[in-house]
């Protein structure tokens, strides 16, 4: 009853309104839905996600491609294959890729092959899909994630050039999750409403990922903006801040350039001091480009005792960077996307190999999302500490959170609330 019968994907559209799948995991009993988030600001060692190339087709962006090695290669080979086994169906599909970066049958075709895999299982097993994660990741408990909700951007989601690129809040000191969203919701509100009385409609423009793109061309300007919101709401040392810098956007070679000016390593660790004291940061991601190891060990060195020090492009959900990462003490966080790496069983590895070596885990979204819920069930299935949704705001945002709101509701008594 739990055997594939077929798998079938087709060409939808994520939030930017750009092509991407939706894969279907059917068997007798079941279809099993996903749909496959993509990144803007990527690093050059993620997985690769396969695009038609075709201009006369959405510009290139299409993925005809990868839908037709869904429904062909992959599908034959996972026809007759028990729902249940992911890891089996993980690394069949790794296999019949070959290639290190999955570019052959392309990361997209084969990431949302096996989150609807994973979503057939648990249904299956009769489990919740948080439930079933939880089994097969080896997890102990459950936790509500402390949110960090990206509330203004700058840099390439905002079209600037050389800039910060996301500046988040993070609600820190909360009893559960439902608080720390309503509160991390209000100063978002607060945030728009001094943004409006300071630019009129122009300042509450929305970026990809619901965060507010005013015209601030400094950093500064914008973290003094969300402190006041944080105050006025009368969250001052409750919620605090968190930077995804993007560096790799503004590295050179052998040095960085924000608005104009250049920075050594040390210069830029200087600058990222200087935030941390005005501003009461917690969390800096992507604090130096994705292969400046020696910048990395000297950021984590200088800060990591202090706050946070963040892997996304440097680590890309990757054990083997990880690995390296953890050897060189270059961070002591990862950011772990799915899409990413391009399994469920290869994000599992890449948390569980964080938590071995005593790191906090962030389960993100990606720019360019879907009304996909399955990171919410990822991040309480796996018990990581913290999430990165994107805004309190546009619907693929929120389903992340209605979800879990849902999820918190479901655990009752039995669901924890993280600890930073």
């Amino acid at each position: 009853m739990s055997k594939i019968k077929r798998v079938v994907a087709r060409e939808v559209l994520d939030s930017r309104g750009n092509p991407t799948l939706e894969v279907n995991v059917i068997t007798d009993n079941a279809v099993a839905k996903s749909f496959v988030p993509s990144g803007a600001s990527t690093g050059s060692h993620e997985a690769l996600e396969l695009r038609d190339g075709d201009k006369a087709r959405y510009g290139g962006k299409g993925v005809l491609k990868a839908i037709n090695n869904v429904n062909t290669v992959i599908s034959r080979k996972l026809t007759g294959m028990d729902c249940q086994s992911q890891r089996k169906i993980d690394e069949l599909m790794i296999e019949l890729d070959g290639t290190e970066n999955k570019s052959k049958l392309g990361a997209n075709a084969i990431v949302g092959v096996s989150m609807a895999a994973c979503k057939a299982g648990a249904f299956h097993k009769n489990m919740r899909l948080f439930e079933y994660i939880k089994e097969i990741s080896g997890s102990k408990k459950f936790s509500l994630p402390i949110p960090q909700l990206n509330i203004m951007n700058g840099g390439k989601h905002a079209g600037i050039d050389n800039d910060i690129q996301e500046h988040m809040i993070i609600p820190v000191k909360f009893k559960t999750f439902s608080e720390a969203l309503r509160a991390g919701t209000e100063v978002y509100h607060e945030l728009g409403r001094l943004l409006k009385k300071k630019f009129g409609s122009q300042g509450i423009l929305l970026g990809d990922e619901g965060g507010y793109v005013p015209k601030i061309d400094n950093v500064d300007g914008r973290l003094e903006l969300i402190d006041r919101a944080i105050n006025n709401t009368g969250y001052k040392n409750k919620i605090f801040m968190a930077l995804d810098c993007a560096a790799s956007e503004f590295f050179y070679s052998d040095y960085y350039k924000i608005k104009g000016k250049e920075y050594s390593p040390g210069q830029l660790i200087d600058f990222y001091k200087k935030l941390i004291k005005s501003y009461k940061i917690i969390s800096i991601e992507d604090g130096m480009a994705e292969d400046h190891w020696n910048g990395w060990k000297q950021l984590n060195k200088e800060l990591g005792s202090k706050i946070q020090i963040v892997g996304d492009d440097l680590l890309v959900t990757n054990v083997d960077r990880i690995s390296q990462a953890t050897e060189d003490k270059a961070c002591n966080a990862l950011l772990l996307k799915v899409n990413q790496i391009g399994t469920v069983t290869e994000a599992i590895e890449a948390a569980n190999l964080a938590f071995k070596n005593k790191w906090n885990v962030v389960v993100s979204h990606r720019s360019g999302e879907t009304e996909d819920s399955f990171i919410a069930d990822l991040v309480v299935g796996l018990n990581s500490n913290q999430s990165k949704f994107g805004a309190p705001a546009r619907s693929e945002r929120t389903a992340k959170y209605n979800r879990l709101l849902s999820i918190e509701e479901q655990l009752g008594k039995k669901a924890g609330f993280a600890e930073f």
